[in-house]
């Protein structure tokens, strides 16, 4: 198992992407996702068209999830815990960590 930690300004996907390139690796189980986000965006499938993509975007969000990484690209699933106790999940497009916002994602390699 490997701890990837995302604490610097930026996005998360991208700089999972270029740590992952780092490190090597070009497939993996995204066993766990879990920190908090300054903001975020996910898409999820529209039900009466599937191939065109719903995007939702918010602020300041908890955030846990999943996924995986072939060929060296991110593919995660999240679900993002808003004040008040809503929550949006979906895919992972963009989120921007740093600050207060850390995120750690937990790999196995394939």
């Amino acid at each position: 198992m490997e701890l990837i930690s995302l604490a610097q300004r930026g996005d998360l996907v991208e700089a999972l992407t270029v740590a992952v390139a780092e490190r090597g690796i070009a497939d993996a189980a995204v066993v766990s996702v879990v920190g908090a986000v300054c903001s975020f965006t996910v898409s999820t499938m529209r039900a009466d068209h599937p191939r065109e993509a719903v995007f939702t975007s918010g602020r300041f969000a908890e955030l846990s999830g999943n996924g995986e990484i072939v060929d060296g690209v991110p593919n995660i699933r999240v679900t993002c815990g808003l004040d008040g106790g809503q929550a949006v999940a979906g895919h992972l497009q963009a989120a921007e960590v740093g600050g207060l916002y850390a995120v750690h994602v937990y790999l196995l390699r394939l």
